[in-house]
């Protein structure tokens, strides 16, 4: 495939590289390619927050392992910041200026002159305001730079034998509020245990929306009436409240993806 071609000369001309590593699929195919094309001159850093779920954390060693590729773990302090706790419509932004504030300084002591991204071209076209704060501090981004779309993202991790190819988009727990409400470490953390018991119960395409005291879950369109027959709801209702909900709700219009991003004005879309 020419854009993996494409993407391989990318490495080779960085000689080394520090991958800002979540253990999504876009993430985890940079790290992939990076690695067969630079060895152990390429490492993968994951940052480690109240808005990763455990699980996903130990997705990502598990992945890491597979590949081959060094693996180290940082600390990212984001909730000490009240721009991104207050939870304003450019969040997204404080976080990433965190996540790469922390792994910039790393990779330059360690002799990688480049930080790269998992940011793919159809992330380009969304409101991604983590992107600017990414571009702002140097960090490059192969996949957008190549063009590979998140369908082409797995269909070469597929080609390149990754079993994660398939694997559900999983953004930080903190897309999970609507704009302006306050994000806590306790919120985190029901939403977190919410979607860990949907998951247990085989689901797998999901989001638990947290709109005050209430729980919104989203499941694809033609998931909603299989999960209405055959789950026990009495006992949901029950669980989720112990997770500290008072309410539940089923989204009937189904899970997509950036749905909070559907209240955000023309002009604030437009300076994407």
């Amino acid at each position: 495939m020419e854009k993996l071609k494409q993407l391989k000369n990318i490495f080779a001309e960085m000689d080394r590289a520090l991958i800002a590593y979540s253990g999504g699929i876009d993430s985890t195919l940079v790290a992939k390619v990076a690695y067969d094309v630079l060895g152990d001159r390429a490492l993968a850093v994951t940052a480690i927050s109240p808005s990763l779920l455990p699980e996903d954390l130990e997705d990502a060693r598990i992945q890491a392992a597979d590949i081959g590729i060094n693996h180290e773990e940082v600390i990212t302090n984001e909730m000490a910041n009240p721009n991104y706790t207050s939870n304003p419509v450019n969040r997204c932004y404080f976080c990433k200026s965190e996540l790469h504030d922390t792994l910039k300084p790393l990779a330059l002591e360690r002799g990688y002159p480049y930080v790269v991204d998992g940011v793919n071209a159809d992330d380009l076209q969304d409101y991604r305001p983590g992107i600017q704060a990414a571009k702002e501090r140097g960090a490059r981004s192969p996949l957008a730079e190549v063009g590979i779309t998140k369908l082409e993202v797995r269909q070469i991790a597929k080609e390149l034998g990754l079993p994660w190819w398939d694997k559900p988009a999983q953004p930080c727990l903190s897309s999970r509020f609507p704009y302006g409400e306050e994000i806590t470490l306790a919120k985190l953390q029901r939403v977190g245990r919410g979607e860990r018991y949907l998951r247990q119960l085989g689901l797998k395409n999901l989001r638990v929306r947290s709109v005050g005291d209430t729980a919104k879950i989203e499941l694809p369109p033609e998931e909603i009436k299989p999960f209405i027959l055959t789950t026990d709801l009495p006992q949901l209702v029950s669980t989720f409240q112990e997770f500290g909900f008072v309410y539940v709700t089923l989204d009937l219009e189904g899970y997509r993806s950036g749905k909070l991003n559907q209240v955000l004005s023309p002009e604030v879309l437009a300076n994407r």
